[in-house]
């Protein structure tokens, strides 16, 4: 097996579909888990960061420090506001909620999911288009993982700056309290979140209720505000004063951050329950803030708009609603990590990053996942955003960015599929498609003007991310030609055994061989065979494929072929794992020990012998210099494939060679 993470294959095992009891909101958490548990257990994980929004969004767009500042007169705050209201209302609750969070992949959504489901066969289309937009999702993925650093900055610091609120004089210990809470949230991420889990949603239920009783409280000291509800009134903001709004729209789209997080969370807890905790208490409970916000800085604009969320509520309330939403901030925060873990994870399955050492946290809850390398990298970037730019208001510049740019590119992809493999009318796709894609373009032109400003940080780390990936699977694709080159034709190596003078000496026991099909001979089995002149009584030569599907039930996880010869003890074997399992090699070939005439009766003292490689810059044209030596560096973090594979570290023996790219 090479050193790189398998790619997904053309054609997998037939109907490599999962059953119902992976990847459903219901295998997720019991058959017996009732839709109010499901819908809790969604406003824990699904609407941290969405929720956490009303803390700094408006205090964002009304910022006299603002590069292109928005004068808070009443007319412009009902028009901002109500901008706010329908955005949230037409990009989560028409477009995520009622038609993206439709279109899943075998239950598992976000934006990898999407890019599986192009990619199928059944899906018409050139494939340079497929190729096109398979390169925007991959890009939509990279920007995730500069919301995923950004996220935690900006909702700690936003939280735990409401202490300025409660106390001026605590305003500089506001890094270093944020910068501790990052520190122990990363730190606490090896014990997994199956444990505090349960603990998130209640906490959010008390979280959206205090932010909903709060707005009411601000509405009714100036019910003009209600005004806002009217959708004229963000019109008449947009075309009556058209520089202003489109400015503020690079702010205003701080308000539905977190929406990508619904479409990806889908596998966990199922259409229905995301969209009735929707629907039920987070979008009145953001709306009631916003509007309540709105509200007071139409009565002071000069005495509220320096924190206009915490001045909401009585002074005697104000420390313990910095404690709660310090705490709903760590939950958003969590959310978005543990979102990095899992894309990260669908990256390697798919063959866009090599084989990290991933650990699950939880026997219980499916994607409860820890990539150890991808949780420091994370917590070293955040950390550094905190401390450059020390301020909320300064990071929601780059916050926008990376949003707009994830939700115009699911945008794309969703609608692509729409035309094409779901056959939905043209006059429905491209007028509904338009207008979505015609919202999105503003706000990701708006945060275009603020590229000086820190909006090209997600862009930077975008950009950064999808050249590691992109440089990785081209260079495996490149390793794959050298060592087809070099290992020959499987099928050749097993005849000529047969005719082999002298003939191989067989020893008693199993080796098993890990190759990346069965066209080509594993580098181990021939150095085996042309070096010591033996083989094992029982050879199994094991080739894993990753499916363009999230899982694939045990019955259909392995093929065995006999390679042309019945009772040679030689047989190939292929493992079929979905993106989102955990290959597990020895308990997938378990399943054939006994059942098939050339395996053995068990594989309890059976070898393993993996191939690996050592990769050295050469001087072939196939890339750039300076993405082979991009590809050689990521190669360096590759993890242990024994422990990937989960192999016994006592009977694995490694036998590499070396290529050069």
């Amino acid at each position: 097996m090479s050193s790189h993470a398998p790619a997904a294959p053309q054609s997998p095992a037939p109907d490599p579909s999962p059953g119902p009891a992976r990847g459903t909101a219901s295998s997720a958490h019991g058959p017996s888990l009732g839709r109010l548990a499901l819908t809790i257990g969604a406003l824990g994980v699904v609407f941290g960061d969405i929720g956490t929004s009303p803390i700094y969004t408006v205090q964002t767009i009304f910022n006299p420090e603002d590069p292109h500042p928005v004068p808070a007169t009443p007319d412009n705050v009902l028009g901002v506001i109500s901008l706010m209201i329908w955005s949230v209302t037409l990009i989560v609750t028409l477009e995520y909620v009622s038609f993206v969070l439709r279109a899943d992949n075998d239950g598992e959504g976000g934006i990898l999911s999407l890019i599986t489901l192009i990619r199928r066969r059944a899906v018409p289309g050139s494939l340079r288009t497929k190729a096109v937009l398979a390169g925007l999702g991959i890009f939509g993925a990279s920007l995730f993982f500069g919301d995923s650093m950004i996220t935690p900055a900006i909702s700690v610091l936003s939280a735990v700056e409401g202490l300025e609120v409660v106390n001026p004089s605590l305003g500089s210990l506001t890094v270093p309290i944020t910068a501790v809470v990052i520190v122990l949230l990363f730190l606490g991420q090896k014990f997994g979140t199956a444990r505090v889990g349960g603990l998130f949603g209640p906490v959010m239920i008390i979280w959206f209720t205090t932010i909903g009783v709060a707005g009411v409280h601000g509405i009714t000291q100036n019910p003009e505000v209600l005004k806002a509800l009217s959708p004229t009134y963000a019109l008449g903001f947009l075309f009556g004063h058209p520089g202003i709004a489109f400015f503020s729209m690079a702010a205003v789209v701080l308000a539905i951050t977190g929406a990508e997080a619904l479409y990806a969370d889908l596998g966990h807890f199922g259409h229905a329950a995301i969209a009735r905790a929707w629907l039920i208490l987070v979008f009145p409970a953001c709306l009631l803030s916003y509007m309540g916000q709105g509200a007071l800085v139409i009565q002071d604009p000069v005495a509220n708009l320096s924190s206009p969320f915490f001045l909401l509520v009585p002074e005697w309330a104000r420390l313990p609603l910095v404690l709660l939403a310090t705490l709903a901030t760590v939950i958003a925060s969590q959310a978005v990590i543990t979102g990095a873990f899992s894309v990260a994870h669908q990256a390697i399955q798919l063959g866009y990053l090599p084989r990290l050492r991933i650990t699950h946290t939880s026997a219980q809850a499916i994607g409860q996942i820890y990539v150890p390398w991808v949780n420091w990298v994370l917590m070293c970037s955040v950390l550094t955003l905190v401390f450059a730019f020390q301020s909320s208001h300064k990071l929601a510049y780059a916050f926008g960015m990376a949003v707009t740019g994830t939700i115009t590119i699911t945008t794309l992809l969703f609608f692509y599929l729409a035309r094409h493999r779901w056959k939905k009318p043209a006059w429905l796709v491209y007028g509904l498609g338009g207008l979505f894609l015609t919202v999105d373009l503003l706000f990701l032109s708006a945060n275009l003007t603020k590229l000086v400003h820190g909006a090209w940080l997600p862009l930077l780390i975008g950009i950064t991310v999808f050249t590691v990936m992109t440089t990785w699977q081209r260079g495996r694709a490149v390793v794959t030609a050298r060592r087809e080159q070099e290992e020959g034709s499987l099928r050749e190596f097993v005849d000529s055994l047969h005719h082999r003078e002298p003939v191989v000496v067989r020893v008693p026991g199993t080796a098993v061989f890990l190759n990346r099909g069965k066209e080509t001979t594993p580098l181990a089995m021939r150095a085996n065979v042309e070096h010591n002149h033996v083989l094992h009584e029982h050879a199994v030569i094991l080739s894993i494929e990753t499916c363009p599907v999230p899982y694939v039930p045990p019955a259909e996880q392995v093929v065995l072929d006999e390679l042309g010869y019945a009772d040679d003890g030689i047989t190939h074997v292929t493992a079929y794992f979905g993106y989102m399992d955990e290959p597990d090699v020895p308990s997938a070939l378990a399943r054939l020990c006994g059942n098939a005439p050339e395996m053995p009766d068990s594989l309890k003292d059976a070898s393993y012998f993996l191939s690996t490689i050592d990769l050295q810059v050469g001087d072939s044209k196939c890339l750039p210099m300076w993405r082979k030596k991009l590809f050689v560096a990521t190669s360096g973090i590759t993890a242990d494939a024994a422990d990937y594979f989960r192999l016994p570290s006592d009977r694995t023996v490694v036998i590499g060679s070396r290529i050069a790219v």
